[in-house]
């Protein structure tokens, strides 16, 4: 791919996506490591939204291929879209360089089932490992350019956890 120019990159739109905080009934959430990336990378599970689907839909959709949960309820949602954008030396390597980054809807959600359940090996798998861990501490946790989004979402959701 040629190069593209920081203003190139500027005029590209946001990928839409969902994000989802999946909170058990100790007040953890659900993280994993990506398998793409080979230093640590925790995540919480995330998304894109498919064509004519609604944001919603695609949370429960992304929870699941990513989770293996359906034992889950919906507690929250955020009232606007948050977005982060991609390094500029990634923009042209991800999503075919048609995205600056993403803005998405999160969601989130209460574990009702056991950790039995969890099944992070799925048609394509997406992490190498996961484990729950304290919410508020989430942004220590993901890659520095997704910090300020997952900032914004400990900050929508924290009332949610003791």
């Amino acid at each position: 791919m040629s190069a593209i120019t920081d203003i190139e990159i500027d005029q590209l739109p946001y990928r839409k996506g969902v994000g989802i905080v999946l909170l058990n009934g100790h007040d953890l959430v659900f993280v994993a490591q990506r398998l793409d990336s080979p230093e640590p990378a925790w995540q919480m599970p995330q998304g894109g939204i498919d064509k004519g689907e609604e944001p919603i839909a695609a949370a429960w959709r992304e929870l699941y291929e990513e989770t293996g949960v359906k034992s889950a309820v919906l507690i929250a949602e955020t009232p606007d879209w948050l977005r982060y954008d991609l390094p500029r030396e990634l923009v042209p390597h991800i999503w075919k360089g048609r995205y600056r980054g993403q803005k998405q809807k999160w969601f989130a959600f209460r574990f009702t089932g056991t950790d039995a359940e969890i099944n992070i090996n799925g048609e394509h798998p997406e992490f190498s490992e996961w484990r729950w861990a304290d919410f508020k501490k989430t942004p220590d946790l993901i890659v520095a350019f997704k910090r300020p989004l997952y900032e914004q979402v400990v900050s929508a959701f924290g009332h949610l956890v003791g």
